[in-house]
């Protein structure tokens, strides 16, 4: 019929029926020379692909560990490989990082690992084996190619920052409450971005605001700010007269929503665009309305003006005048309209967001429950349109990927029946599990948009998994000769590992 539908699932049913994430299991190894220099990478992932293929899911847990596993690191070769499985549970879909996490967790396991049977300080390890900013652009193991990134600068940010040198004395201190004290680092880089077909547009409207239309949907990020920031900057039109139109396809021609922390880097990327087509617009019609040439025209803070002279035009006010002109047939054939603008890419950059993550963790021995007390987090996402929104996706990043490693399990018993079907079941990480999340910034601006900007949507959760998870090793490998917990790593399993030993 062409009418619109509109479904909102009841919480049982979306425990049940939507998609699942993660669900994998690898095995890695890393080979190195005599002086601690990677020389080869390999990777078997097993996934479980659920009852039949999701959208996302096959890349989640194929190109995606393929393309993330390098990491920040100079690994000369690489081989991945992926055994996937179809079961009788929900597919595996994308979550948070979509292969991502499971492949920056593989390989900073791995480090870690390496470290400890080396003897060689894992902060070392990895200095050692970092790209130089110096060797960008830089191909990847993956056959990627990073454009930009000052990985050691961010991590001896990471390092002092945290406090790196003080943790005996904070280890000392939880021991004297009767408590087990482990830190743990992760670097992480990731390629976000995608090939999915985007758009961005402007359209004046009659009431003397301006709509902004992206492909991208917003379902709680803030898109709108970041974008009016891009056209605000670049048009001078003042921020509360620009709205969003997002999402409705009879009004796009092209999108393909939210996802890949690729939003700013493609439709905030096509705004710009889109803005630069209204300059051209506005300098062609305010040539017109002027009675000038149209290479006397200059714009500069919202305004079109005869260079030289002091004639001038607002754009929101030329929009007006060209609207009337318009109407009534004044405007000739062979320039625009209207100032209105759109464009689209089939191919948007990607980006390679990257940073240190350091957590630090008391785990009590009676119980195994594992407390985070301390984590801190340096990120390069280029350069930043609103960096408070930046920080606030990287919390809500860090906090998904610590319900992960600590407690979040999607459970079916032996005939395929969903346990965990509501929030009496499925355990969430809550705001009373975490200290504060300490954010900082090291913008090397990406080269392969124009607002020089990294996806920063999945990077949290990405950079939590394994530096969470190497600071409860570091109490298990100190206290029990352990180096390996499955996640999720609940008190039982923890208390079972403190007692290996037993």
């Amino acid at each position: 019929t062409g009418r619109k539908v509109r479904w909102c699932d009841a919480r049982s049913d979306s425990f049940l029926s939507d998609t699942h994430g993660r669900d994998a299991w690898a095995e890695a190894a890393l080979a190195f020379d005599d002086k601690g220099k990677l020389l080869a990478g390999e990777v078997t992932c097993h996934a479980n692909s659920g009852a039949y293929l999701s959208q996302m899911g096959p890349n989640a847990q194929t190109g995606n560990i393929r393309n993330n596993f390098p990491c920040v690191y100079q690994l000369p070769a690489l081989h991945v490989r992926t055994i996937a499985a179809f079961t009788n549970v929900t597919p595996v879909g994308a979550y948070r990082g979509a292969g991502r996490p499971e492949a920056v967790y593989y390989m900073e396991r791995a480090m870690d690992l390496a470290a400890r049977e080396m003897g060689i300080d894992a902060v070392d390890l990895r200095r050692r084996n970092l790209i130089g900013p110096q060797q960008m652009p830089y191909k990847a193991a993956s056959g990627l190619t990073y454009d930009s990134g000052a990985f050691e600068t961010v991590l001896d940010m990471a390092i002092e920052a945290s406090d790196w040198d003080g943790f005996e004395a904070r280890r000392a201190q939880s021991a004297g409450n009767g408590l087990l004290r482990g830190r743990g680092l992760a670097c992480y880089l990731e390629v976000t971005g995608g090939s999915a077909r985007e758009m961005g547009g402007l359209r004046f409207e009659d009431d003397g605001s301006v709509t902004m239309v992206s492909g991208s949907l917003d379902y709680g990020q803030g898109h709108l700010t970041p974008f009016a920031q891009v056209v605000a900057s670049r048009l001078h039109i003042p921020i509360d007269r620009l709205t969003l139109l997002q999402g409705d396809v009879d009004e796009l021609i092209a999108g393909s929503g939210t996802g890949g922390s690729r939003t700013m880097i493609a439709a905030g990327a096509l705004l710009l665009k889109a803005s630069d087509l209204v300059i051209e617009n506005g300098r062609q019609l305010s040539a017109h309305v002027l009675e000038a040439a149209e290479e006397d025209i200059e714009f500069e803070r919202g305004q079109f003006r005869i260079a030289g002279t002091d004639r001038q035009i607002g754009i929101l006010e030329l929009a007006g005048k060209v609207r009337e002109l318009a109407a009534a047939g004044a405007i000739p054939e062979d320039l625009p309209q209207s100032l209105d603008a759109e464009t689209a890419d089939d191919t948007p950059p990607s980006s390679f967001p990257n940073g240190a993550h350091v957590a630090e963790v008391e785990i009590d021995p009676e119980t195994g429950v594992v407390k985070l007390v301390k984590y801190l987090v340096v990120d390069d996402f280029g350069n930043l349109i609103n960096p408070l929104l930046v920080e606030g996706q990287v919390h809500g990043g860090v906090v998904q990927g610590v319900g992960q490693v600590l407690m979040e399990d999607v459970v079916y018993d032996e005939n395929g029946q969903l346990l965990t079907g509501s929030y009496m079941d499925y355990a969430m990480p809550r705001a009373v599990d975490f200290p504060d999340i300490e954010f900082a910034s090291h913008p090397v601006p990406a080269t392969t948009n124009p607002l020089g900007a990294k996806g920063c949507g999945e990077a949290g959760c990405t950079g939590a998994l394994p530096a969470v998870t190497n600071a409860i090793v570091d109490v298990l490998a100190r206290e029990a000769g352990v180096t390996h917990i499955d996640l999720p790593a609940t008190p039982e399993k923890v208390w079972a590992a403190l007692n290996a030993r037993n």
